[in-house]
């Protein structure tokens, strides 16, 4: 990292990064072209490692490029304040990001997918007291993707 004053190194500084976000951007190669998407998402902690849950459709483009290529690229962030000044090159902002890198792994057990789509849903709405129907399992694709590497920025 360029700027290591901004750089955020503790482990609950970052997770509490992640906790400030409710969208994280899905970064793929599709052929050698990149391919980013924003989706919701949940977390998973364990000592270092983050595992961030995804869920979409069982098909599509997304599903098609990880098939082919489950690496991966994690980002999220916040704007906190807009920074303004006279001139343009003196606008800035008040920002929190969070990047990370593994592989996407699809889920297929259903006890699995409903526990990852529950930590999806108290990602959103802060509740962990849903219920997933079969039917709903069946048609829904979830993804796990465990960082070991990631860092955490700050202005």
């Amino acid at each position: 990292m360029r700027r290591k004053n901004r750089e955020v190194t503790e482990l609950t500084e970052i997770i509490e990064i992640i906790n400030g976000c409710k969208v994280c951007r899905l970064a793929m190669v599709d052929n050698d072209v990149p391919y980013v998407v924003p989706l919701n998402f949940g977390y998973h902690q364990n000592d270092s490692v983050i595992t961030i849950f995804l869920h979409c459709a069982r098909e599509g483009r997304k599903i098609e490029i990880l098939k082919q290529n489950n690496q991966v690229c994690i980002e999220m962030d916040q704007m906190k304040e807009l920074l303004s000044g006279e001139k343009g090159c003196d606008y800035s902002c008040y920002f929190e990001s969070f990047i990370g890198t593994g592989q996407a792994v699809f889920l297929d057990d259903a006890a699995a997918k409903a526990e990852a789509l529950q930590t999806i849903m108290k990602q959103q709405t802060g509740r962990d007291d849903f219920c997933f129907d079969q039917h709903v399992l069946e048609q829904t694709s979830v993804i796990a993707v465990e960082l070991r590497r990631y860092s955490g920025k700050r202005h």
